[in-house]
């Protein structure tokens, strides 16, 4: 079995840290486009690869998101899309 990459590791993707950094001070007043961004980067959530699905989903898990400073359903819809897929590829390993 391939051991996962660290989170720390697969974070420093360019872009995914140009995606990162285009939604920083936005998710207030633009939660839509924002979640929108995100799905640009993720591309088809089927085929993408299983490590933007988990950057990503530590992003919205990240403190702004869990402490409710951050909310939006976009964002519910986006974590329960990708939640979806990780368990679905984990039971077909």
């Amino acid at each position: 079995m391939e051991k996962k990459k660290a989170i720390q590791e697969i974070v420093k993707d360019p872009e995914w840290q140009k995606t990162r950094k285009s939604l920083l001070k936005k998710w207030n007043k633009e939660p839509e486009w924002c979640c929108q961004q995100l799905r640009l980067y993720l591309g088809n959530i089927n085929s993408t690869p299983e490590d933007k699905l988990r950057i990503v989903m530590n992003y919205l898990v990240g403190s702004g998101f869990r402490m409710g400073k951050i909310k939006h359903e976009c964002i519910n819809k986006l974590r329960g899309d990708i939640s979806a897929e990780l368990k679905l590829r984990k039971f077909n390993k």
